[in-house]
């Protein structure tokens, strides 16, 4: 080969190295920040995931904070009282000593004494995860346990299909609601009329059935809604069983893949800094 080839040729790799290797220093952007606003730490899972390895799992996920219930309230309990630097924990009471409380907790006199007896550890910033629906919100521990809330000063994490969420609101209305799931399956429209009526609703979206296509992408009433009322919504991974806590990177990727597909601004409330307009105290 001629020298002069030679010499083109070494400098065209040359070339091709060094920009190679600009592009491959440059650092991708960090994950977007979470806040886990459905977590539960029940008895069930702590044998298999204890709160070293929990806490190993939220800084490979970028997740910043949880609010964290329990059955029994022990779970959330160890995971306030382990005061990591790294995690950010908002203690809910849950009314539930066991799961078959679920069925009963709205009529058994216990309930208070457990509401009453949890807030003394003088933490907590609100009740729930409960379950509720239709006429059962009626029940006469669902009122003692909403207004017990609002003298407190206290949010509502309301597992609730319409009927009861707006039953809910007509005990109190100075009742704060964090609505689960957002009524699995609730139509857009009607969720903007609940926004709409009630000021004090924000809507946590695990398990949420219906803001993607098949294709990860956000439906056009989804997108709208997220983009109208970007400091309403928060995301959740809601860890009820072990199968959450094994599939807790591919959940959280899921928020990720569509709150990507939303201006950066409105990700980001959505993503966090809604949890921390609501629940980070002065």
């Amino acid at each position: 080969m001629p020298a002069r080839h030679l010499l083109s040729l070494l400098t065209i790799c040359s070339l091709g190295l060094g920009m190679a290797h600009a592009a491959g220093s440059g650092e991708a952007d960090p994950p977007l920040p979470l806040f886990d606003a459905h977590l539960h730490y029940n008895w069930e899972p702590a044998a298999h995931f204890p709160l070293a390895r929990l806490h190993a799992l939220f800084r490979a996920q970028r997740i910043m904070g949880i609010l964290a219930t329990s059955h029994p309230n022990d779970g959330t309990r160890a995971l306030q009282e382990a005061k990591s630097k790294d995690l950010w924990v908002v203690p809910f009471i849950r009314p539930y000593r066991t799961r078959s409380d679920v069925q009963t907790w709205m009529n058994d006199p216990q309930t208070t004494e457990l509401i009453v007896g949890e807030f003394k550890h003088g933490y907590y910033q609100g009740i729930g995860e409960f379950h509720l629906a239709g006429q059962a919100a009626h029940g006469p521990q669902v009122r003692k346990t909403v207004d017990f809330a609002v003298r407190q000063g206290l949010y509502l994490h309301a597992h609730a299909d319409d009927e009861a969420l707006e039953i809910l609101f007509g005990q109190n209305p100075g009742a704060k609601i964090i609505w689960a799931h957002t009524g699995f399956s609730t139509e857009p429209a009607r969720v903007e009329n609940f926004l709409r009526k009630y000021p004090n609703l924000w809507c946590e979206l695990s398990y949420r059935h219906g803001i993607t296509d098949g294709n990860g992408k956000l439906t056009r009433d989804w997108q709208t809604l997220f983009e109208r009322y970007p400091e309403r919504f928060l995301v959740g991974s809601d860890t009820w069983i072990d199968e959450r806590w094994n599939n807790y990177g591919d959940i959280m990727a899921t928020y990720r893949t569509w709150l990507a597909q939303l201006p950066p601004d409105v990700a980001e409330q959505i993503a966090f800094r809604n949890a921390e307009r609501l629940f980070r105290r002065k």
